[in-house]
């Protein structure tokens, strides 16, 4: 009797080809999702509806997204980031490379009926479509399909549930599409709060709040900061947003800057360390959630601006609007604004190393182009972006333009007309090809290729198709870099349950209300009269907001309202309307608000519309303005000199002031508490002797300031910013210069200047004192 052969013999002496790797994968299905776990590689998620197939290779499941029945370099996720980047690439059309090149305008989830971001779906509005919030739009279907766009701007959602289905959707839709490249979407900050909002530790579904830019910047704490980007990148993963608009790093040099609340403050320093913090809590994956080099499921690319500073607008005014177009440097103090990028964004402690992208300003940088002399916006601008970002800060990441520079200028003052800031004589095409051929890589806010295109054959006529393919190619594999790393190629998918789950979870709740706490400042507590005793009677002043128009030019209506939510204040105290029962009063304020520094009105009767930015409540008339501005000059305008001297103007919410002034008469000497929501710099003179007790916050829930007032956190901010001692200070001080003002001193004798703050023991002098204010050098 024979004996029996052993398996092992049997497989011995079959041929090598055929012998079949044991499989090293499992594949589950959630709806029209398919998730597959690789054992020992990286996971994959891919739809049943998108026409993509699974590869079989040395027993790995690999994504066929070209649908050509062979394992590509760019497919296999084995390969270092950069060999896959540089094969996708150069195997994508013009068109292609074109559409990546896009940014999409704002998309709302589901589209408006109306205004500038409205969408359609199948030529019906959505209430009366019968879609679901989740569908996409018949305008996303164009954009994707036809321009081949792969980055889009999410702006609001539903909820966490829908967000995470449009995410699908959306990128199942891309999967069956040529080469299969998933959307990177995105989203500026969304993390605000909604002041009459209730801080619940068990809340879910919304996202978890945490204080403005400022507010972070005024904990003076990093590591607060960088708590803040670990939490928020994992919300925004959950929402399907892999790419932030943000942080904004502009050193606020300029008290009268519109964007002054996005920043961290005006020192460079804290800013630089604040960017690095932010940056490296949003890009940084650890654990299972990491792929490689610090990136991973959990990151997301932080786009950093924006380059090279923009807080140095001529009299405070915002380069969105034509009258902001110019950044001015009286105090030859262009090199520090840069410190926020170079040292905080591109110097990361984390394994990223540096931010992702860049979004240069829309401001020109007047006269600081030393080697082409051309004063043209940053976006357009070859010395600014070639020779200073890329050539000498060594920077290789993606930059993309501010959100519609390419388009034509239609007036000086509307938000939503084009921003070609000195080369409104181009044609459109024409301008994409100078953004290009300065180093940017991608258009924000622009949707169609046609110009990109046009761009191309631009190129190929100046420089031949050998140059201009390379070019597009090298832009290409910036912006795929960022897709790859994230893990978007493998699984761009989501389950909406797990969305619902970790976005807003009582944790992240918790630490974005602990960090509220932190950023609140006490800037005066006369007879330590703060912490008040809970259950005492208060007296609440209702704010009035006259009618106006927001920043897309749309009506706004009146409103006489309570600023704060009543029913939390009535948790620590009882309430009154009656100053005369009231132990305290809480009068809660916002900064002063006199607009932009332009007056249409003014225009249209014949004068230039420059008018100052006031930073107190009442008329201020620009006695000491410079009698001929810096900068200059626009296409719409028949004059250079853009002075506002001798021009006045006044806070449009004025009657801020008379909250506190006629509070303090009619509390007859009883405590008057102030509390300042502050967007920007502000004179406290009008009206700081009124109060007893001034507490400032930078975007907080009303519920965070009244536990700082009743005790049940100690103020431990400190200010960002300098307060001025009166509007001739603010006018003698240069745009470009940090730490240059003449600060108010209070009644207590305390100075309002960068760094100041009190607790209850009265002045803070801490570590953080020592190492940002003791090193501050002032002109």
């Amino acid at each position: 009797m024979a004996k029996p052969i052993k398996l092992i013999t049997l497989l011995a002496l079959l041929p090598a080809t055929a012998v079949i790797a044991q499989n090293k994968w499992t594949e589950r299905k959630a709806g029209d999702i398919a998730f597959i776990t690789n054992t020992g590689g990286q996971n994959l998620g891919y739809s049943s509806t998108s026409g993509v197939k699974i590869l079989t290779v040395d027993g790995f499941a690999f994504k066929d997204l070209n649908k050509n029945g062979k394992l590509d370099k760019y497919e296999d996720w084995r390969l270092p980031v950069d060999e896959r980047a540089k094969d996708l690439a150069s195997k994508m059309s013009v068109e292609q490379i074109a559409g990546l090149m896009l940014y999409s305008r704002h998309q709302p989830i589901p589209a408006a009926a109306g205004g500038p971001f409205a969408g359609t779906y199948n030529n019906k509005v959505f209430a009366e479509s019968g879609a679901k919030p989740s569908d996409l739009s018949d305008q996303q279907k164009q954009f994707l399909a036809k321009d081949n766009v792969r980055h889009v701007l999410v702006t609001s959602v539903q909820s966490p549930e829908i967000a995470a289905q449009w995410n699908n959707n959306a990128q199942a839709f891309v999967e069956g599409l040529g080469l299969g490249i998933p959307n990177n979407n995105s989203s500026d900050p969304r993390h605000g709060t909604v002041a009459t909002a209730e801080y619940n530790a068990g809340a879910g579904g919304a996202i978890s709040m945490w204080p403005g830019s400022l507010g972070l910047a005024a904990t003076f704490d990093p590591e607060v900061v960088k708590n803040f980007g670990h939490i928020a990148a994992q919300e925004y993963r959950a929402l399907g947003i892999s790419t932030a608009l943000s942080p904004q790093v502009d050193i606020a040099t300029d008290p009268r800057w519109a964007r002054v609340s996005g920043t961290f403050g005006e020192d460079p320093q804290l800013a630089a360390d604040m960017a690095r913090a932010y940056i490296d809590g949003f890009q940084t994956s650890a654990a299972e959630k990491e792929i490689k080099n610090g990136w991973g499921y959990n990151s997301v690319n932080a786009m950093v601006k924006h380059w090279p500073g923009g807080g140095a607008g001529e009299g405070g005014r915002d380069a969105h609007y034509a009258y902001g177009k110019y950044a001015v440097y009286p105090g030859n103090n262009f090199k520090q604004h840069l410190i926020p990028f170079t040292e905080g964004a591109f110097k990361l402690q984390g394994k990223t190393g540096m931010a992702a992208a860049v979004m240069p300003y829309y401001t020109i940088s007047y006269n600081q182009d030393i080697k082409n002399h051309e004063n043209v916006a940053n976006n357009y601008n070859s010395y600014i972006i070639n020779d200073l970002l890329r050539k000498k800060y060594k920077y290789d990441g993606v930059v993309c333009t501010d959100w519609l520079v390419t388009g034509d200028e239609t007036t000086v003052d509307s938000f939503l007309s084009g921003k070609s800031w000195g080369v409104e004589g181009l044609s459109i095409a024409q301008r994409h090809y100078k953004v290009l051929m300065a180093g940017v890589d991608q258009f924000g806010g622009n949707n169609e290729v046609a110009p990109v295109v046009e761009a191309y054959q631009i190129g190929i006529k100046e420089h031949g198709e050998a140059f201009m393919r390379a070019r597009f190619e090298q832009s290409a594999v910036r912006l795929l870099r960022n897709i790859f790393r994230t893990g978007l190629f493998e699984n761009p998918y989501l389950e909406p349950e797990v969305s619902k789950q970790v976005v807003g979870k009582p944790e992240f709740m918790d630490a974005g209300y602990q960090a509220q706490l932190k950023s609140i400042v006490m800037l005066k507590n006369k007879a330590n009269i703060l912490p008040l005793q809970s259950g005492k009677t208060v007296y609440v002043p209702k704010k009035f907001t006259p009618a106006g128009r927001n920043f897309l030019g749309m009506e706004t209506p009146e409103k006489l309202e309570y600023p704060v939510n009543m029913e939390t204040v009535k948790k620590y105290f009882k309430v009154t309307d009656n100053p005369e029962e009231a132990d305290y009063a809480l009068v809660f304020i916002a900064s002063p608000n006199s607009g932009g520094g332009y007056n249409s009105a003014d225009a249209k009767s014949g004068g230039t519309g420059y008018v100052p930015v006031n930073l107190q409540y009442g008329a201020y008339t620009a006695t000491d303005a410079r009698a001929t501005s810096i900068a200059g000059g626009d296409p719409l305008e028949k004059f250079t000199n853009r002075t506002y001297k001798g021009k006045s103007s006044t806070a449009i919410n004025v009657t801020d002031l008379a909250m506190v002034t006629d509070t303090y008469a009619k509390m007859k000497g009883k405590p008057v508490i102030v509390s300042v929501n502050m967007s920007n710099p502000m004179v406290f003179a009008e009206f700081e002797k009124d109060a007893n007790a001034i507490i400032v916050d930078f975007g907080v829930q009303g519920q965070a300031s009244l536990d700082i007032m009743t005790g049940k956190a100690e103020p431990s901010a400190l200010l960002p910013l300098q307060m001025p001692v009166d509007m001739k200070a603010v006018e003698a001080q240069f745009e470009d210069m940090p730490h240059d003002m003449k600060c108010y001193v209070d009644e207590q004798g305390n100075k309002y200047d960068f760094g100041f703050g009190l607790n209850w023991k009265g002045v803070i002098k801490d570590g953080r004192v020592d190492k940002y204010v003791k090193s501050v050098v002032k002109p």
